[in-house]
């Protein structure tokens, strides 16, 4: 699919997302549009796949008689192949085309002799729980629980009445329908770029909400990037706060990922990264994605180490700093708990516990934990002189994400450096494009950033090494000034010139004033001075 092919999907699917714009807002109504996206992907894999099973035979998975005995012995053989393969089973009725031509094409008339559209709400709810019960006892069934949680059929927000929700949803499935997902081409990641189009969309509309779920795919590619560095194929990856799950995809765009693994609080967001994993084609079995609070709850602490760690934390968030957490293995170490009001130390002590020791890291923090003192300036000199785990600090511009318009950082961890010895700064905070609401990294900002950290080289402004003597010098304080010297001398001015030049405009406008002062003599007017 060309560019111009891929705007105008994107453009299509937006078009079908604005049948609701104005009913609820853009984080209410992203829920049923990119849950009825998710549903026609997984209805055309499925027809795909179960065609490819029954090649042989010479029979359409579509055209299986479901109420015959022949015709309940094959679903029940494909059943069991593709909840194996894929997770879940469908029946031809419960395929999106089904539904979606049903309510195009069935009327019916009422008692009042008036012709209503098919009422296919029902069905279309009825369909979302079965997708979850064919997953029941299979190893695909934590992947799948109440992955359609938030899409309410009967909320009065898409309708006052339940016609008028049937005739939203129907028009929505209606023009849904009529979109080419091409899924045969295994080659293009279209519609998984498209849903992402969505995201980002959805994210503009949402305002603060945004950071709930969502890193400007800029920050998401410098991150996988870094992460990536070097590397063509990487074991796993971990994102602890994984919002929509955008970030652990974006790593698997720099290499090829062996398994992912996440955690979310929010369950409407925990429940996007589990359906954008799989419309990205991420087979289940290839995805971990856990539903709770990370620092209370972590759920991934018996799955070993991760060889990558990529996060956007959400920034000074408060947390629950009790004492009782100095016997919590990932904080013990430290002698010291992040505050109560600034959660960011305590995420980034989760994700070194969770580092393997050949790994690498990198998260975004707000650049206070560069150089706040007390507690966070405990773990801070701790993670330096204790463990020497801090690879790289990298400033990026003010105003990138969704919700804030701070300057953050990216902190880059390693527990066997390369580099023992010094901590790379660099200072990208003034390389950026303008937006109207947002600025965002170019291509050529981010291929600067990642080709700083790799070439590890002073660079006039932009990057500088500092040794750990450096560091402990400036007792431990990272703020990146300390660093990296950007004043720009002024410009010097020659005084005697100025004054030279201030002399000859007031004699050039001398005399113009006297030639003025003659025209208007001529023309009889008293002059303007």
């Amino acid at each position: 699919m060309s560019e111009d092919q891929k705007k105008i999907l994107e453009q299509k699917l937006w078009d079908i997302a604005n049948i609701l714009r104005g009913k609820i807002s853009a984080n209410q109504f992203q829920d049923y549009i990119l849950g009825f996206i998710f549903y026609k992907y997984l209805s055309e894999k499925m027809e795909v796949e179960a065609d490819k099973i029954l090649k042989p035979d010479k029979i359409k998975f579509a055209d299986i008689k479901e109420n015959t005995a022949n015709g309940k012995k094959l679903l029940n053989a494909v059943k069991h192949e593709m909840v194996e393969h894929l997770g879940f089973f469908l029946k031809p009725s419960e395929l999106f085309r089904s539904l979606a031509l049903k309510g195009q094409n069935e009327e019916t008339v009422n008692d009042a002799g008036e012709t209503v559209q098919a009422f296919i709400l029902e069905d279309l709810a009825a369909v979302l729980k079965n997708i979850e019960r064919s997953t029941m006892g299979a190893d695909s069934q934590e992947d799948f629980d109440q992955l359609f949680y938030d899409i309410d059929l009967n909320s009065t927000k898409i309708g006052r009445t339940e016609k008028d929700r049937n005739a939203v949803i129907t028009r929505i499935l209606v023009s849904l329908n009529d979109i080419d997902f091409n899924l045969s081409d295994t080659n293009s990641d279209v519609l998984g770029d498209a849903y992402e189009y969505l995201i980002k969309k959805f994210a503009e509309g949402a305002g603060q909400k945004a950071g709930e779920f969502y890193t400007p795919p800029e920050v998401s590619t410098v991150l996988a990037k870094l992460v990536t560095s070097r590397k063509k194929k990487i074991k796993s990856v971990y994102d602890p706060t994984c919002g929509s799950g955008s970030l652990l995809l974006r790593v698997s765009k720099e290499a090829n990922v062996g398994h992912f693994y996440g955690q979310e609080q929010n369950r409407t967001t925990y429940n996007l990264a589990r359906m954008n994993m799989i419309l990205h084609d991420v087979p289940y079995q290839k995805f971990n994605i856990v539903h709770e609070d990370t620092l209370e709850r972590p759920g991934h602490m018996d799955e070993g180490t991760f060889e990558a760690i990529v996060a956007n934390p959400p920034f000074s968030a408060h947390w629950k700093a009790d004492p009782l957490k100095m016997n919590d293995e990932r904080f013990a170490a430290y002698g010291k708990l992040a505050p109560a009001t600034k959660a960011d130390f305590a995420f980034i002590q989760h994700m070194v516990h969770m580092l393997d020791e050949n790994g690498i890291m990198a998260c975004v923090a707000p650049h206070g934990v560069l150089f706040r003192g007390a507690a966070e300036g405990h773990i801070r000199r701790f993670l330096i002189e204790e463990r020497n785990y801090i690879d790289a600090i990298i400033g990026l511009p003010a105003n990138l994400f969704y919700g804030t318009s701070i300057p953050t950082c990216i902190l880059v961890l390693k527990k066997c450096k390369e580099h023992p010895n010094d901590i790379l700064f660099i200072d990208a905070s003034q390389d950026y494009e303008k937006g109207k609401n947002q600025n965002t990294l170019s291509p050529a900002n981010i291929n600067d950033i990642v080709a700083a950290y790799l070439n590890r080289k002073p660079i006039p402004k932009y990057a500088a090494v500092a040794t750990l003597d450096d560091v402990k010098a400036n007792d431990y304080n990272l703020n990146i000034p300390r660093y990296i010297d950007t004043f720009e001398a002024e410009e010097h001015i020659d005084l005697g010139k100025t004054a030279a030049e201030l002399v000859s405009l007031q004699q050039q406008m001398t005399a113009t004033q006297k030639n003025i002062a003659a025209f208007c003599k001529e023309l009889g007017i008293k002059p303007p001075f």
